[in-house]
């Protein structure tokens, strides 16, 4: 039997010799000589030689990474490993900084596409008429005051007896050009320091961080005056209008952002956002924007989609607030970072012995042995925030969790209650309802700023600003 011929591959459409030859002619020079050098170029250059400091005599590799497939030949937009954009404010796909033995750093990068190949109007992922034109490496050497290099030249330049540690996982075309076996307790060491590194904010990341908080504050609000749409629609919608203020006014959202109404709110991450919006229920909204610089905000806060809480829903909102209140007058330079999480928990345990549900004592539930309590909370209070939502999340107990905090961490503040819909050990109207007040804080050294005040905390002052912002 005669079967037709199987063709697979590219949907492109040839090019002929006449036509390749044609696109390499009559292009305009754009190349950009008077780049100012980025504000974010001088402050890493301390950032860097922290880092050499930390391993002198040694070469250190850090890519940024590459595009990732979201399916068939789509990729996700391209966001950089931030311990890469934080040591050399670049954000380009396929970058590598390496820093040598002498501190001396040079960025390997896919500069812009020439005109002497194809590549520029051939290439669906590099080309730059199909994905944009990328700096050449002349503009970004100016820009961010960096000696470049074509990543092409990086096997010759690791292919030596050099000792080197490289942050792997990240881009395995760098994995794989380092010669001999990887030294998986050197790399896990230098990707724990590069987090470390991170930790204590400089006054540049501290500014980012707020105008991210800004930005974030004016999404809420814009959530709040789209409560009567939404109600006839999803909470789709509102996680629609808070991204178009992400991408407005930043970059993106900072994380997956959880518009969560009803007994959604019990549901710590939810982000499938697709349930309805009805009267009478409460909005738990955790949401931030990622600013251009890379850097999020993280806050949430407890809506009534009526603009009034009802008595029982008051009074729980309140007892989340308390243990908020706790926490927070644990922020200091020297105390222990899981000090606040601990204050939290107490009035939340104290709080669940008062409505009944403790099936012991306050005092037994926060006992180790126990933890009864943690049936209704589950989670931490808090965490460290920056470039990553979850920030310097691969640095070692001893420098974050059983460490100390110090003057210009800045972290969350988000105890929470959660009250399943299916607890049958809980009155019935408590079931289906969450609460999570989360706050954006920098220790100082005589206690903490709240980044995130712009937003009202307490029950009375969330329902006069739902008031104000919706009328």
């Amino acid at each position: 039997m005669n079967r037709p011929p199987f063709h697979t591959g590219s949907h492109d459409l040839p090019v002929s010799a006449a036509l390749a030859e044609f696109m390499r002619t009559g292009w305009v020079d754009t190349e950009q000589h008077d780049l100012p050098v980025a504000e974010v170029a001088g402050w890493a250059v301390p950032r860097r030689r922290r880092l050499h400091e930390a391993f002198p005599g040694q070469r250190l590799v850090v890519p940024a990474g590459n595009f990732q497939r979201r399916t068939n030949d789509q990729d996700y937009r391209f966001r950089p490993h931030s311990a890469y954009t934080w040591l050399t404010g670049d954000q380009t796909a396929d970058g590598v900084l390496v820093i040598e033995p002498d501190g001396e750093p040079t960025l390997y990068l896919r500069p812009r596409s020439g005109r002497a190949d194809g590549e520029f109007f051939r290439d669906r992922r590099y080309g730059e008429l199909w994905a944009g034109r990328r700096p050449t490496l002349g503009e970004s050497a100016r820009r961010l005051d960096l000696p470049t290099r074509h990543v092409a030249e990086l096997p010759k330049t690791l292919d030596d007896t050099t000792p080197t540690r490289v942050l792997r996982g990240v881009d395995p075309h760098v994995d794989a050009l380092l010669p001999g076996p990887a030294d998986d307790l050197a790399d896990a060491e230098f990707t724990a320091v590069l987090a470390e590194l991170r930790l204590v904010k400089d006054e540049w990341e501290i500014t980012q961080l707020a105008e991210a908080v800004a930005i974030t504050t004016r999404g809420f609000e814009d959530v709040v005056r789209a409560l009567p749409m939404a109600m006839r629609t999803s909470e789709r919608y509102l996680e629609g209008v808070f991204w178009q203020r992400a991408r407005l006014e930043g970059n993106d959202v900072g994380y997956h952002s959880i518009v969560a109404a009803g007994a959604h709110a019990a549901t710590l991450h939810w982000i499938d956002n697709d349930g309805p919006i009805r009267e009478g229920d409460l909005l738990l909204l955790d949401a931030g924007v990622e600013t251009r610089s890379l850097y999020t905000a993280d806050i949430t806060r407890v809506l009534p989609i009526s603009g009034h809480f009802t008595p029982l829903q008051r009074d729980l909102y309140e007892l989340c607030r308390h243990a908020n209140d706790a926490a927070l007058a644990c922020l200091r330079p020297g105390a222990q970072y899981r000090e606040f999480h601990r204050a939290a928990m107490t009035v939340l345990a104290h709080g669940l012995a008062d409505l009944g549900v403790l099936p012991c004592s306050a005092e037994e539930a926060l006992t180790e042995e126990s933890g009864l309590y943690r049936r209704w909370t589950l989670c931490g209070s808090g965490h460290m925030l920056g470039l990553d939502v979850h920030d310097c999340a691969a640095a070692r107990s001893g420098q974050y969790l059983d460490g100390r905090l110090a003057a210009e961490h800045v972290l969350t503040v988000e105890p929470g209650l959660y009250f399943q819909p299916d607890d049958e050990l809980i009155p019935a109207e408590l079931r289906g309802m969450g609460f999570r007040i989360e706050e954006d804080i920098v220790v100082t050294d005589d206690g903490y700023r709240m980044l995130s005040d712009a937003l009202p905390r307490t029950a009375a002052d969330v329902e006069a600003w739902m008031h104000r912002i919706g009328s």
